[in-house]
């Protein structure tokens, strides 16, 4: 299995060499615990340290503030070979998405101060967009941030934040100006320890993934230091989730791969083994057809998600691709792990095989960040010009 389709640009001897270190601290640090990490409902803070360490999380991280200094594909690449091992608990993809809106938007200072620990794990990021009475439209928000001294004092909750139990660093979408819709959103980050007025609320009990810890989160007048706001200005906000937002869902189309990979070699291993009516399952005519046509949807979205990095490492990844590499992958991820479980017959069921998590793990994929029906009217506006 491998995130490389055999026509990707963008990949170096270098992404390959990141990809087999990557999966081997994997197989060693990770696999040996999802099963805890499900159990749990967190995944260990000795985890994200030792990922540190071994440079898993620095790929695109300038190196004068602890990084590697590459590109956006080495993140693709540590998320994959993570997804590729059946694990949809352990948080990166978020730690990466909250990294890139520090590098891409904060200060020096902000930079210096923050990349160093997101790269060695010893801060957990966040990023609080969605409320209890606001999903996907985002200019809706009303969590406010208003202006009191040299601070701002946010007031409001956030709802179904990955990582929410764990983070150090949170940033926030806030209104610092509630009278100009999306041009007053800002971005806001929260250091949590010591916050006064910051509470977590319960973790979430969820479908799936179950290891990746989520919350619910209050603000009652949390006082953060002006300097914490991202960007040169306020009311920055809307356009810096919209200039970020294609790489979040890309990263929903690259774990649809990864967990696909999984499974369908879970599957076939599963057919070759097992036996019904005196032959192999794999050896009956309606296995082998469906195994054929969820591998050739694999390869298609390969392909697809391999462009998108390529398109991304140049800067040309627009909204409405972005938006067609999320919704699609995570269809055909539904689909796919639909018919692997069939195959598995009453024992794709049960917990104790991976395709039933991952049967579950995957239905989120077509909710969060944004829902598919708002990628296909993304997709639908890119059309009518």
């Amino acid at each position: 299995m491998s995130l490389f389709s055999s026509t990707a640009a963008w990949v170096t001897d270098e992404h390959r060499m990141f990809a087999e270190a990557a999966g081997r601290f994997l197989d060693d640090e990770l696999v040996p615990n999802i099963e805890t990490w499900v159990d749990n409902g967190v995944v260990d803070r000795d985890f994200w340290r030792k990922a540190g360490e071994t440079g898993l999380m620095a790929g695109a991280i300038p190196e004068e503030f602890g990084g590697v200094g590459g590109g956006m594909g080495f993140d693709a690449v540590t998320i994959y070979e993570q997804t590729s091992r059946g694990d949809a608990g352990w948080g990166y993809g978020i730690q990466s998405i909250v990294t890139h809106y520090i590098t891409a938007y904060g200060s020096e200072e902000q930079k210096a101060k923050w990349l160093p620990g997101l790269a060695s794990g010893e801060m957990v990021g966040a990023i609080a967009m969605t409320e209890p009475g606001t999903g996907s439209d985002l200019q809706a928000v009303r969590t406010t941030a208003e202006k009191d001294g040299n601070s701002y004092r946010i007031n409001g909750s956030k709802i179904f934040i990955t990582n929410g139990q764990t983070a150090d660093l949170i940033i926030v979408v806030a209104k610092t100006d509630k009278t100009l819709g999306s041009k007053g959103v800002s971005l806001i980050a929260l250091e949590t320890e010591g916050a006064e007025g910051f509470r977590r609320g319960r973790n979430l009990k969820k479908l799936g993934m179950k290891a990746n810890d989520t919350a619910e989160l209050f603000f009652e007048d949390v006082k953060v230091p002006m300097t914490n706001l991202i960007g040169p200005e306020e009311g920055h906000g809307f356009y810096q989730l919209m200039k970020q937002l294609p790489w979040e869902r890309l990263t929903i189309g690259i774990m649809a791969l990864g967990a696909i990979d999984f499974a369908l070699a879970e599957t076939v291993k599963y057919v070759q083994e097992r036996k019904a009516f005196g032959q192999r399952v794999m050896d009956f005519q309606n296995t082998r057809f469906k195994l054929a046509e969820c591998k050739t949807k694999a390869e298609v979205l390969r392909s697809f998600v391999n462009d998108c990095i390529g398109r991304l490492e140049a800067g040309q990844l627009d909204a409405a691709t972005a938006s067609m590499v999320k919704y699609y992958g995570s269809e055909v991820q539904n689909e796919i792990m639909h018919e692997c479980l069939q195959l598995f017959g009453g024992y794709g069921f049960m917990m104790e095989y991976p395709i039933a998590r991952l049967y579950a793990d995957a239905r989120v994929q077509m909710i969060y960040g944004g829902t598919n029906e708002v990628m296909k009217e993304l997709i639908a506006r890119s059309m009518d010009v």
